[in-house]
């Protein structure tokens, strides 16, 4: 049977005829920006192919459909955010700080991660056991453990509240850029120093080391 086309499948990526294939890139690249800016519901497959110089063809041939697309390209700004924002379970100011410092970078990282949160909640590719995000908040949370082990966190506290709390904080200004807006304008340090220091001190206060 012909592999489906569709637009709406759910299957996983298909394999790419070369993975180093320029025109991957550019689709990746395309989709990117696409995702970011109307979601998955809102993504035209028609407007990728036209961005990354290809035809719908020829991204179908690289993956199945929109949601697997989504897939790759969340998957692979999660793996590049980790990266730049690798957690010191020891030093949790110093951890939020640089998710504050990704997401003033890179706004666009932070909605394509909010369409899926808001798209693909209790879907079949959010419940995969691949899902490379409850990958990595399951060694974070492993991370948090053996600082309370030890001693360089309170026990007291649940590593999955610490976690959710820490990440709220840092994104505080991603997820609301209407204050983002206001703080600009009407902060008695308008500066955006001023807004990570904000975010610093309130984790490294509610948080304290023990002892």
């Amino acid at each position: 049977m012909p592999r489906s086309t569709s637009p709406d499948s759910t299957a996983e990526p298909a394999a790419a005829p070369d993975s180093t294939d320029s025109t991957r890139e550019r689709i990746v690249a395309a989709a990117m920006e696409e995702f970011a800016r109307h979601g998955i519901a809102g993504a035209r497959v028609d407007r990728i192919a036209k961005q990354a110089r290809t035809s719908k063809e020829r991204v179908y041939a690289h993956f199945r459909g929109k949601e697997a697309l989504y897939g790759h390209v969340a998957a692979k700004e999660l793996a590049e955010l980790a990266e730049a924002t690798r957690m010191d379970p020891a030093d949790l100011p110093g951890y939020a700080g640089r998710l504050f410092d990704h997401f003033t970078a890179r706004p666009d990282h932070h909605r394509l991660i909010s369409w899926g949160r808001l798209e693909l909640a209790g879907s079949a590719v959010a419940d995969t056991g691949a899902d490379p995000t409850r990958a990595a908040i399951a060694r974070k949370l492993d991370q948090l453990r053996q600082a309370q082990q030890a001693g360089q966190l309170d026990p007291a506290w649940d590593p999955v509240h610490v976690l959710a709390l820490v990440n709220q904080i840092a994104t505080t200004w991603a997820a609301q850029p209407e204050m983002g807006t206001a703080a600009a304008e009407q902060a008695a340090d308008t500066s955006t120093a001023a807004r990570r220091e904000a975010v610093v001190s309130a984790v490294e206060r509610l948080f304290l080391r023990p002892g």
